[in-house]
């Protein structure tokens, strides 16, 4: 059936917005080139967007040609204001973002182990509202949170998983409580997959598995263009994975013996100590350090046993989903780079007969803060574009 007057309106708008999102502030002239839409038709749609506030005229065009300029509209990009959380085991990072995701402001704060739940969730708090401030954001509209364990596929709540502080889950459910404001939560390395698939080295790809190498290890799953989560929001728990080289068997509540045993944090920096490799002062984690200092010392030794190591986890999942590629992230993953993505595709065709590309990931530990605000963008954006809006 065709389209009502009024819900082609609303199918012209959105695409309208997405356009001026995508590319940026446009005339209506390329505005009717890029929707294909008559004049009249944009020139209505022009009207209505500046009515409802989403669109303003941000400039003037072709002053270059004969007769009047031709006005440029762009989207008004305060209209909305944006938070992105990453929240670590020990740490929290706050971004506050215009409609846009253009970054207003950004802080982040220790978070100590002896800290407890109460004075952690509201330290956290009050530097989300102090971030917000600085930003000049009254008001939020959405906030999206990365954090480490298992999101409910169901009810889309931080799960209470054992060995994360309590403070996590705390956390979310007094932003969810306490703001005026959609809160959505996902797990880290999720949202960092999400991430290099719209921002890093994997744009090309519907269909790949994201390694997060960083404190500890996961991985998300990108198959056909979708995110999977498993039936309990639990895939990609990779570093439970039992893999030769380690001294157990990882269990239920404890990942030690399995993958996390061979390619976490600690088994790195343990790594490079037997291999003697010092890691330089730095703002990035120790085992990105140590990584980084091998890469530039060009110790191939240290390489080729981390390279054993990643390639059995990456290996196993390969087997299984057969994704074609391989995103080595986190801050590990970046500080590696191509020598190590390229030792690791080798060792992997060597394991596995299914052609495996390896890349090594674009955006490093900023890919969960990333992953988080464009998550929250989304939402934002699919109310205020939605129909009848």
């Amino acid at each position: 059936m065709p389209a009502s007057p009024s819900t082609a309106r609303a199918i012209n708008d959105r695409h309208a917005l997405r356009l001026l999102q995508q590319e940026g502030p446009l005339t209506a002239g390329q505005l009717k080139t890029l929707t294909g839409l008559s004049r009249p038709t944009v020139a209505d749609l022009v009207e209505r967007l500046q009515g409802s506030g989403l669109i303003q005229v941000v400039g003037e065009s072709g002053a270059e040609r004969r007769g009047p300029n031709a006005r440029v509209y762009g989207i008004v990009a305060d209209r909305a204001h944006l938070a992105a959380l990453d929240v670590r085991t020990r740490s929290v990072t706050v971004v506050v973002a215009d409609l846009l995701g253009v970054t207003l402001a950004e802080a982040s704060l220790p978070i100590g182990s002896d800290t407890g739940t109460e004075p952690a969730v509201e330290r956290a708090v009050a530097l989300l509202e102090r971030t917000a401030r600085e930003a000049g954001a009254s008001r939020l509209h959405s906030v999206g949170i990365g954090a480490p364990g298992l999101i409910d596929p169901v009810s889309g709540e931080l799960r209470d998983t054992s060995g994360l502080p309590a403070w996590h889950r705390s956390l979310v459910a007094a932003l969810q409580e306490r703001l005026p404001a959609r809160v959505l939560v996902e797990n880290e390395t999720n949202l960092a997959a999400v991430a290099e698939q719209r921002l890093g080295v994997a744009r090309d790809r519907d269909t790949f598995v994201f390694l997060w190498l960083g404190h500890g290890i996961g991985a998300a799953l990108f198959l056909d263009g979708r995110l999977r989560r498993g039936a309990s929001g639990g895939a990609g728990e990779i570093g439970f994975l039992p893999v030769p080289g380690t001294t157990g068997l990882p269990a239920a509540d404890d990942c030690e013996g399995g993958f996390h045993s061979l390619a976490a944090s600690a088994a790195v920096c343990a790594l490079g100590a037997q291999y003697g490799i010092e890691a330089a002062e730095s703002q990035e984690p120790r085992a990105a350090s140590v990584v980084r200092a091998a890469v530039a010392a060009g110790r191939g030794d240290f390489l080729d046993a981390l390279t054993q190591r990643l390639a059995l986890g990456a290996a196993a999942v390969a087997s299984v989903l057969d994704p074609g590629c391989v995103v080595l992230g986190g801050e590990v993953g970046h500080a590696g780079g191509t020598e190590l993505a390229t030792r690791v595709e080798a060792r992997l065709a060597e394991l596995t007969p299914l052609r495996t590309e390896v890349r090594a990931g674009k955006l490093g530990g900023a890919a969960v803060l990333s992953g988080a605000l464009l998550t929250a963008r989304e939402a934002a954006q699919d109310e205020l574009f939605a129909p009848g809006v």
